[in-house]
């Protein structure tokens, strides 16, 4: 009967004031997370400003008819149309980047490890004039090749003479990541204590340099590929009717053929182009500190095994 009557009894109206996290849970967002909120906002529109355009187009290459849209039903005639028409050009440009890439493994490698090991003047040029192709227009570097080789016919009329354009232009995205990784201080110390015990040149370059640059060979590499299968510019100046690589082929389907073909030759790039995307993320360009991170990982967990 008590209970009832006291006013201060538990479970009454004068409860003590909620607690503090209760508190934080009513309060407003700070301008933090609000400015975190706008910064995904932006992100999300720019992801779908760029990529509903392409998706709109492999969705017309699927399609029987682009005016009347995914009403008129989804086909796969296009896809074979446009591989039967132009299963040459696929097969050339995985050739011509395979080729690049050799030769701007070849020559890349050594340049970048050459350029970060010298802090010469004269390297600093070099490496400058390395990169100019890039800062050129690509029909720019295309007329000064047929210039210069232009007279020599049976080097013109090949794939070869692209295999040379594109080495001009990709080799600045072989030899910049590897003389990055080269400019590292711990690769000196390593070549240096390996020298000391009696290690040659070329066992340094193999051992040492080689694996610990693999970073930036597999960056260089993998940039060079997706570059050379989408040159355009510079392609189309070089090519002829015998040596079409895909992105002459895909400008040629737009301009003489019905958008579904072309949407249909866009959805063949794609699958060209996306699993080089995806190596790109995955076969060991990690992002930045990430592998000096793992490796500090493991010498902790060595020295605590040992312990």
């Amino acid at each position: 009967m008590n209970s009832f009557a006291n006013p201060t009894a538990p479970g009454m109206d004068d409860r003590p004031d909620q607690p503090p996290a209760a508190r934080r849970r009513l309060a407003l967002p700070s301008a933090r997370a609000w400015l975190a909120c706008a910064q995904w906002l932006v992100t999300l529109v720019t992801c779908a400003f760029l990529i509903v355009p392409v998706a709109m187009s492999i969705v017309a290459g699927l399609t029987v008819n682009y005016f009347r849209g995914v009403a008129s039903g989804l086909t796969l005639r296009w896809l074979d149309q446009v591989w039967t028409q132009y299963h040459a050009s696929v097969f050339l440009s995985l050739e011509v980047a395979a080729a690049t890439l050799a030769a701007t493994l070849m020559a890349g490698v050594p340049a970048g490890y050459a350029l970060a090991r010298s802090r010469t003047r004269v390297s600093r040029v070099i490496e400058e004039l390395l990169v100019l192709p890039v800062a050129l227009p690509g029909l720019a570097s295309a007329l000064a090749l047929l210039v210069v080789y232009g007279g020599f016919s049976a080097f013109r009329m090949s794939a070869a003479f692209i295999v040379v354009g594109h080495v001009v232009f990709t080799l600045p995205f072989m030899v910049r990541p590897v003389a990055a990784v080269c400019a590292s201080a711990d690769l000196r110390t390593l070549e240096e204590g390996a020298a000391s015990l009696g290690a040659s040149f070329w066992q340094r370059f193999t051992t040492i340099v080689l694996p610990n640059a693999k970073p930036g060979i597999v960056a260089g590499a993998l940039a060079v590929l997706t570059l050379s299968i989408g040159e355009f510019n510079l392609t189309w100046m070089l090519h002829t009717p015998d040596t079409k690589t895909l992105p002459v082929g895909l400008a040629d389907t737009y301009a003489s053929l019905r958008i579904e073909v072309g949407s249909a030759y866009t959805i063949l790039f794609f699958l060209m182009t996306m699993p080089l995307l995806v190596a790109m993320q995955w076969i060991g360009v990690d992002a930045p500190g990430a592998g000096t991170r793992q490796r500090k990982t493991r010498v902790r967990n060595k020295s605590k095994d040992s312990q």
